[in-house]
């Protein structure tokens, strides 16, 4: 069992005991594991549904080098934010275990530190992903006839990233508090705004311009915008016990005791991103040296993987931010409990969900695809050896986020490092010259049941 972290400060001019908003240190666990998943679950799905229509506008109505383009753009996105992005998981982390422990003078210190860092580190990244988008893209191997494409894309959605980010990090801080259902009310405004406002952009219509691709990205960032600035203001109207008033805007002046353990909890869950988006990002290069038909079956498969993944990231979160709790409160047998529900939902429902995509796979890929696209039997194929990796996945996130709400966030960074850079890219590279692309596809299950075997026994 990883070793307990140190305990949450204690209260000192704080009301008595106030409740978590979701107090997830009571009640049957695997009931209350699968009923706090949902909103999580929903918001899941919603979100991959609003990254598939947007694929299905660009893919099948600006052609396959416009999703070829979507596809390396939005890598690029996830590796350069990763680092700042593990402030707000250790953010969450830290409040799930003030609300945990009913001090929730600390959870709102924690937000209001972590935010300004956040806030301040996401736009300077934003900075530096503008400057430097060609420049990368060209690292990354993109086709030619996507690469314009893709800049053009890729510099709008990096002035988004502030946006983009300050939004997931207020849902994430607000599930840390038991509070699944305000995000994913959010994130349906989000979802709605950006599918409407899609055609809306790429096409045109009456005083608005049509942008083509970039006009994808521009719908994305208006939709957040919005919604962000709704969240803030229901917050500031519901009185929501993580708000942060007016009187208390001294939380935001960043407490320097809290800032080193922002960053030495989540630098590792930062470069746990990162090693994700950049061994996605040699993936993917690797898939652009096959020409663009490949290029853009591996985007169409990436579409339906999300929605595989689904179950196994809601029921992890679920599980991280449930766990953190029991550790504020010192309950470690729920803890334990929780990560044996978590595992057990995630292979009956993630194996679900690969049996129906297998069996639909034809259909659902083609919406991504254009009418009689050659490319449409290489995703075919790509996605009958990868897909069942994901069940072994869910077994690694479930298991490395109750990890980590212990405070034990090394462990989950060096088997990630192992089985991303130890194992998956090196098959995918150095067993091309005997299997072809193939060896691509067959390193995700390698790596995935290498990384679930690791975690179980690590955990154990």
């Amino acid at each position: 069992m990883p070793d307990e972290p140190q305990p949450v400060s204690p209260p000192s001019t704080v009301p008595a005991r106030p409740s978590p908003v979701r107090d997830l240190t009571q009640g049957p666990i695997a009931s209350t594991l699968l009923v706090f998943s949902l909103p999580i679950l929903g918001g899941n799905v919603l979100q991959s549904l609003n990254g598939s229509v947007n694929a299905v506008w660009v893919g099948r109505h600006l052609g396959e080098a416009a999703l070829t383009a979507t596809a390396n753009a939005n890598n690029v996105m996830f590796a350069l934010i990763g680092l700042i992005f593990g402030i707000g998981m250790a953010a969450t982390i830290l409040v799930a275990q003030a609300m945990g422990a009913h001090n929730l003078a600390q959870a709102k210190r924690v937000m209001g530190t972590s935010a300004t860092v956040f806030g301040l580190a996401s736009v300077a990244m934003a900075a530096v992903g503008w400057l430097l988008s060609r420049r990368i893209l060209h690292w990354m191997g993109t086709p030619e006839n996507a690469l314009d494409l893709a800049e053009a894309y890729l510099r709008v959605i990096f002035l988004a990233i502030p946006l983009l980010y300050l939004f997931a990090f207020v849902q994430a801080v607000l599930r840390g508090a038991g509070d699944s259902r305000t995000p994913f009310i959010f994130l349906a405004l989000v979802v709605v705004l950006d599918m409407a406002l899609n055609p809306l952009f790429i096409f045109g219509w009456g005083p608005v311009p049509a942008l083509g691709i970039t006009g994808s990205a521009v719908a994305t960032f208006v939709a957040n915008a919005i919604s962000l600035a709704a969240l803030l203001l229901w917050l500031r109207k519901r009185h929501h016990p993580l708000w942060i008033g007016r009187g208390e805007r001294a939380l935001f002046r960043p407490d320097m005791a809290l800032v080193r353990t922002l960053i030495t909890k989540g630098l590792p869950m930062g470069v746990q991103m990162v090693m994700i988006s950049m061994a996605m990002i040699m993936m993917i290069s690797m898939v652009n040296a096959y020409g663009v038909a490949m290029a853009s079956a591996y985007g169409a498969a990436l579409q339906l993987w999300t929605y595989v993944q689904m179950p196994a990231m809601a029921i992890g979160a679920a599980c991280s931010t449930m766990a953190a709790q029991n550790v504020g409160a010192g309950l470690w047998q729920r803890v334990d409990a929780t990560a044996r529900a978590g595992v057990l939902c995630n292979l009956l429902l993630t194996g679900a969900m690969v049996a129906v995509m297998l069996l639909a796979d034809r259909h659902v890929l083609g919406w991504f695809l254009p009418d009689g696209s050659p490319a449409l039997e290489n995703a075919r194929h790509l996605n009958r050896i990868a897909i069942g990796s994901f069940i072994f996945f869910g077994v690694t996130f479930v298991l490395s986020g109750v990890v980590r709400s212990t405070g034990a966030v090394v462990p989950p960074l060096i088997i990630l490092a192992a089985a991303m850079w130890g194992i998956r890219v090196p098959v995918a590279r150095w067993l091309q010259p005997l299997w072809g692309a193939d060896a691509i596809w067959w390193s995700f299950p390698i790596s995935a049941v290498c990384a679930a075997l690791m975690s179980l026994a690590y955990y154990v």
